[in-house]
């Protein structure tokens, strides 16, 4: 089978999945919140809809073989992928998960092993530890790879280096790839310094992009292509399922299910991109506590930030903040993780010597202004 004609047969092949989505529209909210934008739907949502292409995948019923990277967002309603696809007589191989492990349970950092899932018995391969990126033996008894993450539009948020590696190997081995786009929570925004690829390239930060991005992760997707951020350039077979009645300026969308342990709420989410940074710094942000990335704390000295209003931009008010009350020489880490989260070299400089944060947002501006012109090649909602 030709490429295209794998990838054609791949994207009738997910409409197929998506009949048995019907019923299963009940959604559990992110610390039993209301969702909210009830008229959005998902891209396994849209194609469920798609009554055309059902009907031609009655017609010509596929047998591809699948490997889902997926973890416990990977829902439509209250199933998972998986076991949706599998109720329907899907052939799936094996089961790729990124950091905090397939159903989400890790802490961030934890060493996540390769295991056995005890529901369906499928093989479940860690990408996240000395294996960011699957083999070609992985990948050798696949005709597709279906991406279905939860990304909450920060740079320094594993999932999109998980994506470029899984990308890269698909375009290693023409193994299409099948990318179901969600909704990015702090997609009504760009903010925040460009990362310094050339001396700051690392799991957390791996393209010229800023902290805030603002792209769904089907359109980020197409901007790791389209820019050439492959190894070699190289170009990876991509279909991006779209979803309907979803809007960028969606401010405090509601995630149905908690895309990692530590980021519980919406507004846990909507602050987590200005609070990242701390875990560079000596100070805490609430992991073990029932508040993380609400609070940020330093051995008694609490920034409680449970009732602060969501930002609308990437902030350092409070890295400012908490630089001025800990004792000096105290507030970053030796290691250079804090550059890496930052994305280069001079903001921990800029914070260190008292520069207010407006100067500081000027010397973003000229990369914020390129990257934004490249974004806008990608974009595919409103």
């Amino acid at each position: 089978m030709t490429t295209k004609r794998l990838v054609l047969a791949t994207f009738l092949f997910v409409a197929m999945m998506s009949q048995l989505l019907v019923s299963c529209h009940a959604q559990a909210t992110v610390a039993g919140e209301t969702p909210a934008h009830q008229g959005l739907q998902t891209g396994a949502e849209v194609l469920m809809d798609n009554t055309s292409r059902l009907s031609a995948v009655n017609r010509q019923r596929s047998t591809l073989r699948v490997a889902v990277v997926g973890n416990q967002t990977s829902v439509v309603g209250n199933t998972h992928l998986v076991d949706t696809l599998l109720a329907s007589g899907a052939d799936i191989r094996k089961i790729f998960c990124p950091e905090h492990g397939f159903r989400g349970t890790a802490a961030a950092g934890a060493k996540v092993d390769n295991s056995v899932d005890p529901k369906t018995g499928l093989p479940i391969i860690s990408l996240y530890g000395k294996n960011k990126k699957p083999t070609q033996e992985q990948l050798k008894d696949v005709d597709v790879v279906l991406f279905d993450l939860q990304d909450v539009g920060c740079r320094f948020y594993t999932y999109i280096s998980t994506l470029h590696y899984v990308m890269e190997a698909c375009a290693e081995s023409a193994t299409p790839l099948v990318v179901l786009d969600r909704p990015n929570p702090n997609g009504h925004y760009v903010d925040g310094p460009v990362l310094d690829t050339a001396r700051y390239r690392s799991f957390v930060g791996m393209h010229p992009v800023p902290v805030v991005y603002g792209l769904t992760i089907g359109e980020y997707a197409q901007m790791i292509n389209g820019e050439g951020w492959l190894k070699g350039k190289m170009e990876c077979d991509l279909t991006v399922v779209p979803m309907q009645g979803y809007r960028r300026d969606s401010v405090g969308y509601q995630l149905p299910v908690a895309p990692s342990p530590n980021l519980r709420s919406s507004h846990a989410i909507a602050l987590y991109p200005s609070l990242c940074l701390f875990e560079g710094t000596n100070c805490g942000v609430g992991r073990g506590t029932d508040w993380p990335f609400e609070i940020v704390t330093y051995g008694s000295d609490t920034l409680n930030l449970q009732q602060a209003s969501a930002p609308s931009a990437f902030s350092l008010r409070y890295l400012i903040e908490m630089h001025k009350r800990v004792p000096k020489g105290s507030f970053f880490q030796k290691s250079n993780f804090f550059e890496k989260l930052a994305g280069n070299g001079e903001l921990r400089k800029q914070i260190a010597s008292g520069m207010s944060e407006e100067a500081i947002r000027a010397s973003w501006k000229p990369a914020l202004s390129e990257y934004k012109k490249i974004r806008s090649k990608y974009l595919i909602y409103d």
